[in-house]
């Protein structure tokens, strides 16, 4: 017999945790500090900081702020007691979601706790309890959409990542098998995917209904509030909307909060609202996040010109990047990644080079995330970036990039002493 704390111990926490020692507080867990925005604290130190999903510059607003304040005050963080269904609902949660449908194009919208929470129960209410469906998901799916799909039991295809001809050819092999076992299909794809920036093509999959029976979910979390007309998401952005079945947006990325949403058909709304175990039986949303959430919202309709000084940024710092000879792969949305050659050596050494000597924060990508030899910078530009700040940080990857094709990190040590003692 094994002890379960002696297995989890010598396994020394997975695939990521195996590194926590040598990482952790610097590489995984950092502390930024000071107000949300692009100029934050790290270890001290001032750092222009390129890793919030900040996008609209949101988090800082004083009207934001006010209202965040103001719901705190008048409501505490408390109210509502409850889950939705029990004693947790409020006009105030009623008014969001119908401002929200509106907003998106579609008939209705369920407030959801968390995006990931969310998305696993969206998926296991929609697909059949005697695993008779059959679902068709990009190779590249989000974290949430992988974990909700192995809980179920039925038969699933993966098509390469945006790749339609690929997707045909499940979406045949999806529906002779959902035919023989009398159930249906389901295709889930992302409006924009968080890691290369790409967007899904939704055109294309709401075109493959011509040709096969199938309903779509997508994971809209990058593209509200930047993609589209007004922000309205991905599926506005190609004009696709009704050809969405359901779609799920979250408040982490624009709206600069925390929580989500599911929108779709009304009855179908009505159903999740009945069926959803992480919402059933989880505390109402509380109220300072849904006043809050009203505001941001506001804000985002009143305020075309947020998302157009965000594209204003993107498409400086995107364009400069690719003129200075960087791949920054098929972006076509704010996700802006920097992909670089090189080992967890020369990753590590890189990436205190822009904390340590540029004041640069962001994101860094390396096995096991990623193949083996591959390091991802990802860039998240806000509209609370300046061109200055686009300038500076392209000179300082130039310097590090410079670096890194000589060799120089490859043969300094791994750099000791950043981590914090576990």
């Amino acid at each position: 017999m094994v002890d379960i704390f002696a297995r989890l111990e010598k396994n020394a926490g997975g695939p990521i945790g195996q590194y926590m020692r040598v990482a952790h507080g610097y590489f995984a867990f950092p502390k930024l500090e000071g107000e949300l925005g692009p100029h934050m604290r790290f270890r001290g130190k001032m750092m222009l900081n390129w890793s919030l999903n900040n996008y609209l510059g949101l988090a800082n607003h004083p009207e934001v702020r006010e209202a965040d304040a103001r719901g705190a005050a008048e409501f505490g963080m408390a109210a509502p007691m409850g889950a939705r269904m029990m004693s947790g609902q409020t006009k105030y949660h009623e008014q969001l979601e119908r401002e929200l449908a509106a907003f998106v194009g579609k008939e209705d919208a369920f407030l959801l706790n968390f995006g990931y929470q969310g998305m696993i129960s969206i998926i296991d209410c929609l697909l059949s309890p005697r695993a008779l469906d059959v679902v068709v998901y990009d190779a590249e799916a989000h974290a949430c959409i992988m974990d909700g799909l192995r809980l179920y039991k039925g038969k699933r295809f993966m098509y390469a990542h945006n790749d339609m001809e690929s997707l045909r050819l499940q979406l045949k092999h999806a529906t002779e098998l959902a035919e023989q076992q009398g159930g249906g299909v389901l295709v889930i794809t992302e409006g924009v995917f968080g890691m290369k920036g790409d967007c899904g093509k939704l055109d294309e999959i709401v075109a493959l209904k011509k040709e096969f029976p199938f309903r779509l979910l997508v994971d809209d979390a990058h593209g509200f509030g930047t993609m589209g007309p007004g922000g309205r998401g991905t599926a506005a952005h190609y004009g696709v909307v009704d050809g969405v079945d359901v779609l799920f947006n979250t408040f982490a990325k624009s709206m600069a909060g925390i929580g989500a949403f599911v929108s779709g058909p009304k009855w179908l709304i009505y159903l999740l609202r009945y069926n959803m175990r992480s919402q059933l039986y989880a505390k109402s949303l509380p109220m300072p996040m849904v006043i809050g959430a009203l505001k941001r919202l506001d804000l985002i309709r009143k305020h075309p010109e947020y998302q157009e000084k965000l594209w204003e940024i993107t498409r400086a710092l995107q364009g400069g990047l690719k003129k200075n000879g960087f791949d920054i792969g098929p972006t076509n949305s704010p996700v802006t990644p920097v992909y670089m050659k090189g080992g967890v050596t020369e990753a590590t050494n890189l990436i205190v080079d822009l904390r340590e000597n540029h004041n640069l924060f962001c994101s860094i990508v390396v096995y096991p995330v990623i193949p083996r030899g591959e390091i991802i910078l990802r860039v998240i530009p806000t509209a609370a970036h300046t061109l200055e700040d686009v300038n500076y940080t392209i000179e300082a990857f130039k310097s590090v990039r410079d670096k890194l094709e000589s060799g120089f990190y490859r043969d300094k040590p791994i750099p000791e002493g950043f981590a914090q003692e576990l």
